[in-house]
């Protein structure tokens, strides 16, 4: 491969040719660059690595094969499955506060993690990931970065995490209707869990009201009557939720169905089934208190096994779908602080050619390196801005494919 000019004022007519054939196809193709090649998005950061072309530090195919990945990503399924099942069993005080009515959705919750830990061990396992994954980390931990800017991992939290403040570049309905799905779904998980785990109690001192005690592995933490706002709030917790992911999830859905961009390229069970599961959820679990309030417990039993059902399903299709995005998130605050210290640290890293500014120093030779580790031989094309790898890809077709024509 001929490797990209040193001088990146040098005229057109100077340039070496980038590579032809597959490998130069690839590194001059994507309006991102080489960026695609870290992950998609939501992929952890990584570290800037010394490592070479053929270094012995970069992972065997041996070392990091199938059988190896699938492997580790069950022994960590299995370890993560049987320290929740231990968690529940000493959480509810030895199954005393369990209740077996709500036994369907604990083994749901059980599968759950073991799908989060199996998909997440082997999505970490890819070179890419891998490596923004330990940078991540490291800069979540670097006392260095903490001294520098003490308040960016807060507010990171608050405004990826949180707030979700890139969203609202895109579409400020899209950001409203995310967040309405985000607090709801939110709001119902810190509900579901510890109850369906016996974590939660709500208990009477005279067996039918109003006057109720909120227990937490068997400690008091609150009484309340059922008749206030405050009693209210805590019995209908779960119908706020709904009402907050109802709105949320149909616009998407109909955007998906109106919109043109959105329609083109989405897929049943990963773009639809997600938002028709948090509908059907949300509808049953409002007409289960509408049942218990307005007809007197009429129908209550086919609304709960049929919520039972689609919240059993929802559960078990997170690890395996678009819901999937909800554990990978967090992963990439890590991504964000690596790139914040290094902006804040001056480290701009220039393209080659134009000079124009690509991205931070060390987020680029991370590129570099995560191409290394996946034995592609022109990592030195990641430190080209999109522009001046169409031009190049350009010229090369001119010189190489166009001249054979004449």
């Amino acid at each position: 491969m001929t490797e990209p000019p040193e001088d990146p004022a040098a005229p057109a007519a100077a340039e070496p040719r980038p590579p032809t054939g597959p490998a130069g196809a690839l590194a001059g193709g994507s309006a991102s660059g080489g960026a695609t090649l870290s992950g998609s998005a939501g992929d952890p950061p990584s570290g800037p690595t010394d490592a070479t072309p053929g270094d012995s530090a970069a992972p065997s195919p041996a070392a990091t094969g199938p059988r190896s990945v699938t492997a580790r990503a069950t022994l960590a399924g299995v370890v993560v499955s049987a320290l929740l099942i231990v968690a529940i069993v000493l959480g509810s005080r030895m199954l005393r506060n369990f209740d077996s009515a709500l036994l369907p959705y604990a083994v749901a919750t059980v599968f759950l993690a073991f799908g989060v830990a199996y998909r997440y061990t082997v999505w970490i396992s890819a070179p890419g990931a891998r490596r923004l994954f330990r940078q991540g980390w490291r800069s979540l931990f670097s006392y260095e970065n903490f001294r520098q800017a003490p308040t960016a991992l807060p507010k990171m939290i608050a405004t990826y995490l949180g707030f979700q403040k890139f969203l609202g570049a895109r579409s400020h309905a899209r950001w409203a209707a995310h967040q309405l799905i985000f607090w709801g779904c939110i709001l119902a998980a810190l509900i579901t869990f510890p109850l369906t785990w016996g974590w939660f109690t709500f208990t009477s001192g005279s067996g039918s009201g109003p006057g109720y005690e909120m227990r937490i592995w068997g400690i008091k933490i609150l009484g309340f009557d059922s008749l206030s706002v405050l009693g209210w709030l805590m019995f209908h917790g779960l119908d706020i939720a709904a009402v907050l992911v109802i709105p949320g999830a149909s616009y998407f859905l109909w955007r998906r169905m109106k919109d043109r961009g959105a329609s083109t390229g989405q897929r049943f069970a990963y773009d639809l089934v997600p938002l028709i599961a948090l509908i059907v959820i949300s509808v049953t679990g409002l007409l289960l208190t509408f049942s218990s309030i307005f007809l007197h417990g009429g129908g209550y039993q086919f609304l709960a096994i049929l919520h039972m059902v689609s919240v059993v399903f929802t559960l078990i299709y997170i690890p395996f779908g678009k819901f999937f995005h909800i554990v990978q998130r967090p992963a990439a605050v890590g991504m964000q602080l690596f790139k914040y210290t290094g902006r804040q640290d001056d480290q701009v890293f220039a393209c080659r050619r134009c000079e124009e500014p690509i991205d931070t120093g060390p987020y680029v030779e991370n590129l570099r390196g995560t191409m290394r580790d996946l034995r592609l031989d022109f990592d030195a094309w990641a430190e080209y801005c999109p522009r001046c790898k169409r031009v190049l890809r350009g010229s090369a077709y001119l010189s190489h494919v166009k001249k054979g024509f004449n």
